[in-house]
């Protein structure tokens, strides 16, 4: 019996299912609980399983994905403790960013925020979900790292990667646009130098992120058609023809 061979390293090809993979997490085509079974997957993308389990295991690193022993990778179901927790740390995380920030914003920060805004608000006008998310994700990345601390960014990028699938799967896609104008209320608030409203604005924009979130409205499944999620997906490499005889 001839041995299976194992593809060459195609960092192209994982970074392209890699993307497919995390767009439809946030446009929020998956839902939470869905399985995500390598075999179908590498169907679907016309890549080995070999691949496919590389990529989810980076989405499980950054945990956007659970990987569960013996059964594999799976979109987080996280109950009201876990959305609890991480909007917590968020809330906390920002103030102390804020109160720092405020004494170092300058004309140059503000312009990059201002910007910024301007994607999230053509993001939304053109309802794309996907950018929606992300760029909200990024409006805090920018705050961030204003402050040069690689600490600093590294705890928020592992709070994103789980409060962003949080909102994809539990949050009415049409209130996605809420965090446009909280967002340019925490940039007027630097503005006008004043750290107490940047704060309280902050603080209520990540309560109201969170009082937005509906576990009850979000349909748990393991069964989810993946084909029909990833269609129209053409597979990424052409598959060899058979030899004939």
């Amino acid at each position: 019996m001839r041995a299976q061979r194992i593809g060459k390293a195609n960092p192209a090809e994982d970074e392209a299912v890699y993307q497919a993979i995390l767009r439809a997490l946030l446009e929020g085509k998956l839902k939470a609980g869905t399985k995500l079974a390598e075999t179908p997957l590498a169907a679907i993308f016309g890549v080995s399983r070999e691949r496919i389990r590389k990529v989810l295991h980076r989405l499980g690193a950054e945990r956007r994905l659970e990987m569960i022993p013996n059964r594999g990778a799976r979109v987080p179901r996280p109950t009201l403790d876990d959305i609890r927790r991480v909007y917590e740390a968020h809330r906390v995380l920002e103030a102390g960013v804020l109160s720092l920030l405020v004494l170092r914003v300058d004309e140059v920060l503000l312009a990059q925020l201002d910007t910024h805004l301007e994607e999230e608000r053509a993001a939304a006008r053109r309802g794309d979900r996907a950018a929606s998310v992300r760029l909200s994700g990024a409006f805090h990345v920018h705050l961030v790292e204003a402050l040069g601390n690689p600490e600093l960014s590294r705890i928020l990028a592992d709070l994103l990667s789980r409060s962003s699938v949080m909102v994809s799967v539990y949050e009415p896609a049409a209130q996605s646009i809420c965090a446009v104008d909280e967002h340019g209320a925490i940039v007027a608030a630097l503005r006008d130098r004043d750290l107490m409203r940047a704060i309280a604005v902050s603080r209520e924009h990540f309560l109201h992120v969170e009082g937005r979130l509906r576990l009850d409205e979000a349909a748990a499944s393991e069964s989810e058609d993946l084909a029909a999620i990833f269609t129209p997906v053409k597979p990424l490499r052409r598959k060899p023809r058979s030899a004939q005889s």
